[in-house]
């Protein structure tokens, strides 16, 4: 880790770049999901398939969560 404020890097201050990525990975992994539970129905595993249905819905409201936390940050 590091003690020293990156955003002069990226323009964007580090907690606020931070928000930004988690809200990326979050809704990149609802649409992976997408892929993983068709995947899953193809070959007849309900219990897979509903199994990353529920890892997608968390990956939505954490994107959803994050969103709004970045709202109310710029």
């Amino acid at each position: 880790m590091t003690n020293t404020e990156t955003g002069s890097v990226t323009g964007t201050k580090d907690k606020n770049y931070n928000i930004i990525w988690f809200t990326e990975a979050c809704l990149s992994n609802a649409l992976r999901l997408e892929t993983y539970i068709a995947d899953a129905e193809r070959d007849g595993d309900s219990e897979l398939a509903d199994f990353f249905r529920r890892a997608q819905g968390e990956s939505r409201k954490g994107a959803e969560q994050a969103k709004g936390m970045l709202a109310a940050r710029l």
